[in-house]
C-alpha cells in the first residue's frame, strides 16, 4: 500500500506558439483519502472559477454571459468527475497500486490537468538501475 501522494494541478495554454504550463497548486497528501479529497476540491475550485453562480456577490450584474453550446464545458466535466463514485474508486485503485493518474479536460484555449502519484512509487523508480547508453 502506498501511503503518501504528490498531487499537482496545472493549466496549459499556448503563448507565442509555445505550450506553457501554469501551476495552480500542489499538495503532498499523507493518505490516499486526502489525495482524493484534494483532487476533488481542486477540480471543484477550477469549475467554480470558470463557471460561477450568476448571483455570486463578488460579480457585478451582467458580468457573465452564456457561451455557445459548441464550447466544451470544462466545469461540467470537472463537476461530473467529482461526483462519479466509480471514477473515484478507479483513481483510488490506481494510486494504491502505485500508478500515476492523470485527469485532464480542455476547452478551446486551455487544458486543465490533475495529476497524482505515489511518493513510494517515485522512490522505487529511483532505485531501479539506470539504463546507460554509450554513443559513439
Amino acid at each position: 500500500m502506498h501511503d503518501e501522494f504528490l498531487c499537482h494541478v496545472t493549466a496549459y495554454g499556448t503563448c507565442e506558439g509555445k505550450r506553457i504550463g501554469v501551476p495552480l497548486g500542489s499538495y503532498r497528501a499523507p493518505t490516499l483519502a486526502l489525495a482524493l479529497w484534494w483532487l476533488r476540491d481542486r477540480a471543484a475550485w477550477i469549475a467554480e472559477r470558470l463557471d460561477p453562480q450568476p448571483d455570486a456577490e463578488h460579480l457585478p450584474a451582467g458580468a457573465l454571459v452564456p457561451v455557445a453550446d459548441t464550447v466544451p464545458d470544462v466545469p461540467a466535466v470537472l463537476r461530473a468527475w467529482c461526483g462519479n463514485d466509480a471514477q473515484q474508486d478507479l483513481v483510488a485503485e490506481e494510486l494504491a497500486a502505485g500508478r500515476l493518474i492523470r485527469i485532464a479536460t480542455c476547452d478551446e484555449t486551455t487544458e486543465y490537468e490533475l495529476l497524482a502519484e505515489s511518493v513510494d512509487a517515485l522512490r522505487m523508480q529511483r532505485t531501479i538501475p539506470a539504463l546507460v547508453v554509450s554513443v559513439g
